[in-house]
């Protein structure tokens, strides 16, 4: 089931592995993780979700890069609110992220308690 997003002009986050975001520059487009594949779409969050989302399901993972996205610069029909966890509405992206779309790329250090270290406040593309 799709939905409407809050704001479909703020920034969307992926949490993607160091190699898959040099891959990424090398072929000029983000393809995403082998679970995202697997699913047939990229999984996004919004600011709200991300930080539960990596404590849900990438805690303890290193490499991790979060991707901030302008998901005005996706390809028209590719990103899709749908419901997930809990209910709550979540960015989908069905098919490649392209490169102009990306606004910044940040490393994600873990915390001695296995869990990501985000920005503060995250990135917004607005700089």
């Amino acid at each position: 089931m799709s939905g409407t997003p809050p704001d479909a002009s703020a920034p969307i986050y992926h949490l993607a592995k160091a190699a898959g975001w040099t891959q990424a520059l090398a072929d000029g487009a983000y393809a995403g993780l082998e679970a995202d594949r697997a699913d047939g779409f990229l999984h996004f969050s919004t600011a709200d979700q991300i930080a539960e989302s990596a404590r849900r399901h990438r805690a303890g993972e290193p490499d991790l890069m979060l991707l901030t996205v302008d998901p005005g610069k996706l390809p028209a029909g590719t990103l899709k609110w749908e419901r997930s966890r809990g209910g709550k509405l979540f960015p989908h992206l069905y098919g490649s992220a392209p490169m102009e779309a990306v606004l910044s790329v940040d490393p994600l250090p873990l915390g001695p308690d296995g869990l990501h270290r985000f920005p503060n406040p995250l990135p917004d593309g607005a700089g």
